[in-house]
């Protein structure tokens, strides 16, 4: 008899639709776990938008207030996937009511909020799992084997970004993700969240950085509540001042002495969804691209010089988690099919009662690195690496 984890989602834009069909893939594709998702009620203020989700998804009820989500009895974990600024109160709520909970990253608006949230879960005892989605590729994980086995010896040099030019034309529309107060930093809250996370996972704690930050494109269109995403643009009409960064980017040493860049730009021409890094070590190197995601050059330094080169390596069922979703090299899994890894991640550990990673404690380790990033801004210097004090935010 398989353990019925009920589950409620809040927020059901884009990212809540993707959860959503998430839970409901891993009884297909995990079909020996322990457990079965069942999707109890999904919540979002714009009803058209949250009714829909039920009918699709197949939630067993829906609400526009979000508080009805915790307070449901059948609901033993909460799905976040609002827009920045709610998130802090509602894992707060779900930690108060033993709930644990999934939160999309970067958690909080700011580094304080970030680790905020992470104390508030470990106080409560609940388990928190977040959205650092990139680290689940098949690829990325053989990578980080080969990083654990030695295979690329010390690690010397890493190079982490994130180019998405989503917000490249003008006529982008100024969604909350272009907003200090709903959104909280910009670029450096969106993705360069994902560049810090897989630096991480894959070279260690970071030691010191410098950092810049620059807003190209400083107004926009207004955006219509409840309706499109942050990709969506819009012709005339009144606009409204972008109040947060376009690019930030960083000089950064690591712990083991590796030295390292970071960027992430979200207007850049050119890469689509550019989420990649480079690691050099003093045996080998690999490179991944998330454009490629299903791919990988590695470069080994044993054997002869007249042998020395990358080599292609494709993604295939000898690789982790390849095989739940097809049984031959070559074929290629989605973005959707890494949520869908994570989900079975997240319910997986609840499923056991043990904290999994990423949880919110890996998100606050990210928060210290984007505040040495805010305060190398202020300071134009090389800036440490240096615990965030909690803060559960205030409107601002």
């Amino acid at each position: 008899m398989k353990q019925v984890i009920g589950v409620g989602v809040i927020g059901m834009g884009w990212m809540g639709e993707v959860h959503s069909r998430s839970y409901r893939q891993i009884p297909d594709r995990f079909p020996d776990a322990g457990f079965q998702p069942r999707l109890v009620i999904c919540a979002d203020d714009v009803e058209k938008r949250v009714s829909s989700a039920q009918q699709r998804f197949g939630f067993e009820k829906y609400s526009t207030h979000w508080r009805d989500v915790i307070a449901h009895p059948e609901v033993s974990v909460v799905d976040i996937t609002t827009p920045n600024h709610l998130h802090v109160e509602i894992a707060r709520s779900a930690a108060k009511a033993s709930k644990h909970f999934f939160c999309e990253k970067p958690v909080g608006r700011d580094p304080e909020e970030t680790a905020a949230v992470a104390k508030v879960a470990g106080d409560a005892g609940v388990l928190s799992f977040v959205g650092y989605n990139y680290r689940w590729a098949p690829l990325v994980q053989y990578c980080f084997q080969l990083v654990q086995e030695g295979m690329l010896g010390r690690i010397t040099h890493y190079r982490g970004r994130f180019f998405a030019g989503y917000a490249r034309d003008p006529r982008g529309v100024l969604s909350w993700r272009f907003q200090r107060d709903l959104g909280g930093f910009g670029i450096l809250g969106d993705t360069m969240s994902h560049v810090i996370d897989m630096a991480h996972f894959m070279a260690g704690p970071i030691k010191r950085l410098v950092s810049s930050r620059k807003t190209f494109i400083s107004k926009r269109p207004l955006a219509v509540r409840g309706f499109g995403t942050h990709f969506t643009v819009s012709e005339g009409g009144p606009q409204g001042d972008v109040s947060n960064e376009d690019y930030a980017g960083a000089l950064a040493e690591f712990e083991c002495g590796a030295q390292g860049t970071l960027e992430a730009c979200r207007v850049i021409n050119g890469p689509q969804c550019q989420m990649a890094f480079e690691i050099h070590g003093t045996k080998g190197a690999l490179s991944w691209d998330y454009e490629r995601m299903n791919e990988i050059s590695l470069f080994l330094s044993s054997g002869p010089a007249s042998s020395h080169g990358y080599t292609r390596i494709v993604s295939g069922p000898e690789h982790p988690f390849h095989s739940h979703f097809n049984p031959g090299p070559g074929n290629s899994l989605s973005y959707d099919d890494l949520k869908t890894i994570e989900a079975y991640q997240f319910l997986k550990s609840v499923a056991e009662g043990r904290q999994a990673s990423p949880g919110v404690q890996e998100a606050w380790q990210v928060a210290n690195v984007q505040s040495a990033f805010v305060r190398s801004w202020e300071t134009a210097a090389w800036t440490d690496i240096t615990p965030v004090t909690p803060s559960l935010g205030s409107p601002r």
